[in-house]
């Protein structure tokens, strides 16, 4: 029977015994109950986009879900140094991505957020997130350790050449995320508080000029603050299946508003999974990844090295607050964003990216993962 001793010298076997199981368990667990919800709603999914094959979305899901954990898994054995390298390579990547939706991009809900090509649709933003974090992570790391570095300085200039495009696609959701995260990782840095102050006034100017210049966020808002008969379709179905699902829920499989609901397989999986498995189950999906953030501040602070601080907690936060958007909106709590729900949503992109985030998050919290970096400096 094959054994990975603590005494192995291999590298599976090395991973094993560092990586943090429970938070690579919980990864799983909502990797699993997304197969599940993507199952239930790919029939009525395909036979609203007029597709010969009902199971067609949950197909290509098995496909995105193989290629994701063998990078989540691969990203969460490498050494710190090696994460900050990748990070680098990846974001020069994204970035030039994010550009090349203002001249090819695929305009779709008021934004041109896609490049399209061999049938397949790739989101740049979507993978702009983890590594922008790590790279602002490793500039206010070497800000705390190299007395003349300007890493903070480096960090707000990081942020410009990253959020701006962003913006301008618009992607007003994907910008307040990562403008959130940034803000989080400054203020474990000690930011100034004259600057936290100018920052915050500056995202409420952005807020509220995004609402009377952009059509698609003043449309959200404005159904999102209308009286309860002027709810648009999408958030009364989704309403409504929470309604019918109730505490134990209608059953695998037995939910029928995924039937008229468009984008149950993507925005609004979080109802269909209140709808067949009732509050049991989208209560335990909210723990899972409240465990995933906690867990990892947690071990995080318990570090001594700041990088690791920063990254882990950033990295961390950007999936429970990408979690948080996606079901505050599904429960008419927030206006609508077409945000996906990491791991459980059906989506390439997005999937993928989640995958990146969490294999880089394992691999930054791994046991022994400060040492091994503080001899490759």
């Amino acid at each position: 029977m094959f054994k990975l001793a603590r005494h192995s010298k291999s590298k599976i076997a090395n991973w094993w015994w560092t990586v943090d199981k429970v938070t690579f368990v919980l990864a799983l667990f909502l990797i699993f109950t997304g197969m599940m919800l993507v199952l239930s709603a790919s029939p009525s999914a395909a036979h609203r986009d007029r597709l010969y094959d009902e199971f067609s979305f949950i197909k290509k899901q098995g496909v995105f879900i193989a290629a994701g954990l063998v990078l989540m898994v691969g990203f969460s054995m490498q050494s710190l140094r090696t994460i900050r390298r990748l990070a680098v390579f990846g974001f020069l990547c994204a970035l030039g991505g994010v550009f090349l939706t203002y001249l090819v991009g695929d305009a779709t809900k008021g934004a041109a957020r896609w490049i399209k090509f061999a049938g397949f649709s790739l989101q740049p933003s979507e993978f702009i997130k983890p590594v922008f974090i790590v790279m602002t992570a490793w500039l206010l790391d070497a800000n705390k350790r190299m007395e003349d570095f300007p890493g903070m300085s480096l960090a707000v200039l990081l942020y410009l050449i990253t959020a701006l495009p962003v913006f301008g696609q618009p992607d007003l959701g994907m910008t307040i995320l990562i403008s959130g995260v940034w803000a989080l990782q400054m203020v474990w840095a000690g930011i100034p508080v004259w600057l936290i102050l100018t920052l915050f006034s500056s995202g409420l100017i952005l807020v509220t000029g995004s609402y009377f210049f952009l059509a698609h966020v003043r449309d959200r808002i404005d159904r999102f603050l209308a009286a309860e008969n002027e709810i648009g379709s999408q958030i009364q179905k989704s309403m409504d299946a929470f309604a019918n699902g109730n505490l134990l829920g209608r059953g695998p499989g037995e939910g029928v508003v995924k039937m008229s609901l468009p984008d149950v397989h993507t925005d609004f999986i979080f109802a269909l999974a209140g709808e067949e498995y009732g509050v049991w189950l989208t209560t335990i999906i909210v723990m899972a990844f409240a465990a995933i953030v906690v867990r990892t501040m947690i071990i995080s602070m318990r570090d001594k090295n700041l990088f690791v601080m920063y990254a882990a907690s950033g990295l961390a936060a950007s999936l429970g607050g990408q979690a948080i958007v996606n079901m505050c909106s599904a429960l008419q709590l927030m206006p609508a964003k077409g945000m996906t729900l990491p791991f459980i949503s059906y989506g390439g992109s997005s999937m993928l990216a989640s995958y990146l985030t969490m294999g880089m998050l394992l691999a930054i919290t791994r046991k022994n993962a400060a040492a091994e970096d503080k001899d490759n400096r």
